[in-house]
């Protein structure tokens, strides 16, 4: 009966595991692969692009084409019959393989940086325990006091911000944009935080390395934060580009643009 139950619970936590592992990993490549979505959708505008200029390019030689193709058939030309759809064939012909090539080289892009990432993981896994742990535990002697230092107080500064952001009043939304564009550093601080307490739970603490682990986890998804601020700092500054402008490029002045009180 024992063996039946260690059994199934070796079955178990080897499927946490691999779950453990797929979360892990999808964390590990999902910059590459939001990189790589952004590479598609830019290749796929610039295809309607070129569509919509081969629209155009063989519409006008299509109207040439109203004159020469008559001509062609009565003379057996087929070079003078319908330049225009010709024209526009050729066109989408080459741009359906310059994009097929664009694609490509984004896909395997993004191979290559998944693979870069599947690596610095196992290169992290293999790094060897190295704080040396005593044989034994070595006893407090009696009559030591014990010592307490203030140490790393996490929580403490993420409540400090927290409060600030509930209690936040600006001036103005320009400072607004300040704090915007300063995001990305401010939460790549953040990020920098587990990383070093990841490599000094490595390397100094006397911490199993599962916990070092842990903290390399928590660095990887919050850099997916800092990626998601680099994107609001170009979203915000194109919905409100004319805002800004009045203010950081203001038309006969700051006082002439206050005009515009709506």
């Amino acid at each position: 009966m024992r063996g039946l139950l260690n059994k199934a619970r070796t079955a178990r936590d080897g499927a946490t595991g691999r779950q453990v592992d797929a979360k892990r990993a999808a964390v590990r490549k999902a910059p590459a692969r939001r990189k790589a979505r952004r590479g598609l959708l830019k290749s796929a505008a610039r295809f309607q692009g070129r569509r919509l200029l081969a629209a155009l390019t063989s519409g006008a030689v299509g109207v040439l084409g109203c004159l020469t193709t008559p001509l062609g058939r009565k003379l057996g030309w087929r070079w003078l019959m319908h330049p225009g759809r010709r024209l526009y064939r050729r066109l989408m012909e080459s741009a359906r393989e310059q994009r097929a090539a664009r694609d490509e080289q984004i896909r395997l892009e993004q191979e290559r940086e998944e693979a870069a990432a599947d690596a610095a993981a196992q290169d992290l896994n293999e790094i060897k325990d190295r704080v040396e742990r005593p044989a034994r535990l070595i006893p407090q002697h009696a009559g030591q006091e014990a010592i307490h230092v203030s140490g790393f107080k996490f929580e403490e500064a993420a409540a400090d911000m927290e409060n600030a952001a509930r209690s936040y009043e600006p001036d103005g939304n320009m400072e607004v944009l300040t704090m915007i564009d300063n995001l990305p550093l401010a939460l790549q601080c953040v990020a920098n935080t587990f990383r070093i307490l990841a490599e000094r739970s490595d390397e100094e603490f006397a911490f199993e390395k599962d916990v070092a682990n842990g903290f390399d986890d928590i660095h990887r998804t919050l850099l997916n934060g800092v990626d998601a601020a680099e994107t609001l700092v170009p979203l915000f500054r194109q919905v409100h580009e004319q805002d800004i402008a009045r203010h950081e490029d203001p038309r006969n002045g700051t006082e002439a643009e206050k005009g515009w009180n709506v």
